[in-house]
């Protein structure tokens, strides 16, 4: 792959593969149009608000996906014409104290959050039987239906969906959000091919360790599985597993019948290197998925700044990247305009569930 800027070739001031990309204020100011929505009832980040949506305000299209505790579906706003997703979230299944935090957690998450590679959330309201959460919808689909065509990403496709994914998680360690969630059903695509992290049901902010089970089997660190407490740097791991499965086109530990031996498997933390993997590549995942926190590429001294500078994204030019400057290696066949949803395939119900002190063995 070429990088190269969208418009033209890059000249000879490219930043160097570890130059600092302002992570905290740099994607604050956003002019994207945008949707007010009322909540029904104002939470924290809320007040002020007046005036109610409802669902009656939106033309439900179509499903997209479905999860443990939450279903998304493609709307058209029937005051603005544009196409949302519609996350809905029953809440008879969130009497639980704790399940009830995860939701708030999810609002108050997206709505501290403003970056070109993660989810625009823009509002919340509620009825009597769901809470329901208004995002942005990207018509390219998600990575995991990419990446199931492709079988595996060459290794500079790979290189730039790692890029840019390092660019988001370090956008929200910079404001002590552990997003917890890293996996390809989770990376959408818009419609130039640039990606963006969503799903925030998992997500919250801490501010030293946590030791809420949470996420999907094959990507928890060890030191979730073996409920030490873990801090930001899970997300660093998960983040080498996700390279790793980019580019191998399977996880290195996940066993399809058995959580518990993949729990297992995280545990001896023994990872088979194919051959096919680069040099470059095969140091870079040596350093992310390990068991070692004093090792661990993010959880060092400079935290991303060791992994955008590390051998492996040498020729990326990280603030052209960061404002979109260079391009996709892959633009999505969206045939229609916006609001085409071809990209989007049914496939069973994704699991990410979160247990206190839990049988890890639930962890979905």
């Amino acid at each position: 792959m070429v990088w190269q800027k969208a418009s033209d070739s890059l000249d000879s001031d490219v930043s160097s593969p570890g130059s600092d990309v302002s992570v905290n204020d740099q994607y604050e100011h956003d002019h994207s149009p945008s949707l007010t929505i009322k909540p029904a009832e104002a939470l924290p980040h809320e007040k002020g608000s007046k005036g109610k949506y409802s669902l009656a305000d939106f033309e439900v299209l179509r499903p997209l996906s479905t999860g443990s505790f939450a279903r998304v579906h493609l709307v058209r706003s029937k005051n603005n014409s544009r196409f949302y997703t519609l996350k809905v979230r029953k809440k008879e299944q969130f009497v639980n104290k704790k399940r009830a935090e995860y939701m708030r957690d999810e609002i108050r998450v997206l709505s501290r959050i403003r970056h070109p590679f993660l989810i625009r959330f823009w509002g919340t309201f509620q009825d009597s039987k769901n809470r329901y959460i208004i995002n942005e919808f990207l018509e390219g689909g998600d990575m995991l239906s990419l990446l199931r065509e492709a079988q595996r990403f060459p290794n500079d496709v790979a290189k730039f969906y790692a890029a840019e994914v390092i660019l988001a998680i370090e956008y929200l360690h910079a404001k002590n959000i552990i997003y917890r969630a890293i996996k390809p059903q989770n990376i959408l695509l818009d419609r130039h091919g640039h990606l963006k992290l969503c799903n925030f049901g998992i997500a919250r902010e801490v501010e030293d360790i946590t030791w809420t089970i949470c996420g999907t089997a094959g990507y928890l660190a060890p030191e979730v599985v073996s409920r030490q407490g873990y801090n930001l740097s899970a997300d660093w791991w998960a983040v080498g597993i996700l390279v790793y499965e980019m580019l191998c086109g399977y996880d290195p530990f996940s066993e399809d019948d058995s959580p518990l031996r993949t729990y297992e498997n995280i545990r001896t933390g023994i990872v088979n290197y194919p051959p096919i993997l680069h040099p470059d590549a095969h140091d870079l995942l040596q350093q992310l998925i390990t068991a070692d926190l004093t090792k661990r590429l993010g959880n060092t001294p400079r935290g991303a700044k060791d992994i955008k500078c590390h051998a492996w994204f040498a020729e990326v030019p990280w603030e052209r990247l960061a404002k979109k400057d260079i391009d996709p290696p892959y633009v999505p066949p969206v045939m229609g305009g916006v609001g085409d949803a071809s990209q989007y395939y049914e496939r069973p119900k994704q699991t990410e569930n979160c247990s206190d002190y839990g049988n890890v063995g639930n962890v979905g």
